[in-house]
């Protein structure tokens, strides 16, 4: 219990409360027309003069209630205390005086555990007050248990109405913080998807430019113009995820077009080829493939050019990578396959963040993705997804 009450007792303000908007305003506006109406037809008023005044001193307060929520509540409670205190009138008799509920809600909503007990006990104690000297009593000289109870009611209605909007928040905002983590993780695996393969070209075609530089200058030319382009596309790509992970808009406030890396399965063509060093790729897709949704074809897209990547770098003696791509109406199944030596050693999946982000991708579409070595010669990645993913994980809607 002890625990519970100093927790409470610790609780911060919550974070990014709103400042003065124009509803406040409007708000202090229309409750400044009702006082002033109040006050002219009621015909029921003791202190006329002094109930009229006094609100319309007091309202003003309402505009920092969610950045000074307990002082702007202790206020007028407190000088509606020593009013009746001293000199035995309610400056608080007219019902528009009821605005003091909405500060009540603002200082369980934004203030800390400390200016919640505060507040808390300060009101209670001017109810309580009130209550022993009839101040409260629907009928002058005759308190009802209703009038306690009521006052009572309405006190801690508004104070647990704010603190529900509170907590409501927090778990908002926590669902969020969730959300972007969940984003970073994705972004994460694009970013080593995408650059570590074109950075793998470019470190295989320095290599080969390193080896023929002496004997034929020609190739070495063309393996730094491939570098460059690759570092071009690399840089293109990086600024690309910058700018998803910065929410950056576009001019005039829209939202920015397309900024994160989204390929599908037609896109595997761009992998197929025969480049002057490392084996040859084709990219062989059949079955009907319409309608697979963006978040399966940009998977099979990451899986195939990891598994391609993984094949360039580590397959020993390779001269050809298939990559083969079929679907049936309920999985879409990819085959990366190589002719290298199976006996040399590759990395485990549990090595890396590549073969580790492609069985991971996998298995949150609901998928399986496997590694191994042929039972002849090569090395077989396998991934089998479903047409319909448990989870959308593509980068639009992460």
């Amino acid at each position: 219990m002890h625990g519970l009450l100093r927790s409470v007792w610790d609780e911060p303000r919550p974070p990014g409360a709103p400042r003065r908007v124009w509803r406040d305003w409007a708000l202090v506006g229309l409750l400044t027309l009702a006082i002033v109406l109040e006050g002219i037809l009621r015909t029921d008023l003791l202190w006329r003069p002094l109930s009229i005044v006094y609100p319309l001193v007091m309202l003003p307060t309402l505009l920092w209630r969610r950045t000074s929520p307990l002082a702007c509540f202790a206020v007028p409670v407190v000088t509606t205390g020593l009013i009746q205190h001293l000199t035995g009138a309610d400056p608080a008799e007219m019902h528009s005086m009821a605005y003091m509920v909405i500060m009540l809600y603002a200082l369980s909503r934004w203030g800390s555990g400390r200016e919640m007990a505060l507040g808390l006990g300060l009101i209670t104690a001017a109810v309580t007050t009130s209550t022993l000297t009839g101040q409260i009593a629907t009928i002058p000289g005759q308190l009802a248990a209703s009038d306690v109870i009521g006052a009572f009611t309405v006190v801690f209605a508004a104070f647990a109405l704010g603190g529900v909007f509170r907590y409501r928040a927090r778990a908002r905002a926590r669902e969020l913080d969730q959300v972007k983590l969940l984003e970073r993780e994705q972004l994460a695996r694009d970013l080593h998807d995408t650059v570590a393969h074109h950075v793998s070209a470019m470190a295989i075609r320095a290599q080969a430019g390193i080896a023929t530089a002496a004997t034929h200058p020609d190739a070495a030319v063309d393996a730094l113009r491939v570098i460059e382009a690759e570092a071009s596309r690399t840089l293109a790509e990086m600024r690309a995820m910058v700018r998803v992970l910065r929410r950056d808009r576009a001019p005039g406030g829209g939202e920015m077009p397309e900024l994160a890396p989204n390929p599908h399965i037609a896109d595997l063509e761009q992998l197929a080829g025969r480049p002057k060093v490392g084996p040859a790729v084709e990219v062989l897709i059949d079955g009907d493939l319409d309608g697979v949704p963006p978040s399966v074809g940009a998977a099979v897209y990451r899986i195939a050019q990891e598994s391609v990547t993984n094949a360039r770098r580590h397959a020993r003696h390779a001269t050809r990578v298939e990559v083969r791509v079929s679907a049936d109406d309920a999985s879409v199944r990819l085959r990366v396959s190589d002719d290298g030596d199976s006996t040399a050693t590759r990395p485990a999946p549990a090595h890396g963040y590549g073969l580790l982000g492609m069985i991971e991708r996998a298995d949150l579409l609901g998928g399986t993705c496997e590694a191994g070595p042929n039972p002849g010669r090569g090395w077989t990645v396998t991934a089998v997804l479903p047409r319909t993913p448990k989870h959308d994980v593509s980068p639009r809607t992460a």
